[in-house]
């Protein structure tokens, strides 16, 4: 049974910066490739970034340059370190894997203002 589990959300101020984790069971965390979406409200959900088991990363261009994602797998943990946040990266956030078919965790709130 997959299951994703996402923490550290929270409420900040422009400018300041969160850390994202996921914890990953049930797959194969070494190959799988994993991502980050985010849903506004209002809106679709979007994608943030992703990154495959051998490391190869891609972002969406509205957090290039400020979001980094990262992967430890020996630990089966998936992060999403967001800098120099803005009001409008103001969503809640889902940790994503396909395995077999898409999987997504429960989200986590991120709020950014002032």
């Amino acid at each position: 049974q997959v299951r994703l589990v996402e923490s550290g959300g929270g409420s900040v101020q422009p400018g300041e910066s969160l850390r994202l984790s996921c914890a990953a069971s049930g797959i194969n965390f070494k190959i799988a490739t994993m991502g980050w979406y985010r849903q506004a409200p209002g809106k679709q959900r979007e994608f943030v970034a992703n990154i495959t088991g051998g490391g190869s990363t891609t972002y969406a261009d509205s957090v290039k340059g400020r979001f980094v994602i990262s992967r430890d797998w020996p630990k089966n943990k998936l992060y999403l370190q967001m800098n120099t946040l803005k009001p409008e990266d103001t969503a809640v956030y889902y940790c994503n894997t396909y395995w077999y078919r898409p999987h997504w965790g429960q989200g986590a709130q991120v709020t950014v203002s002032s």
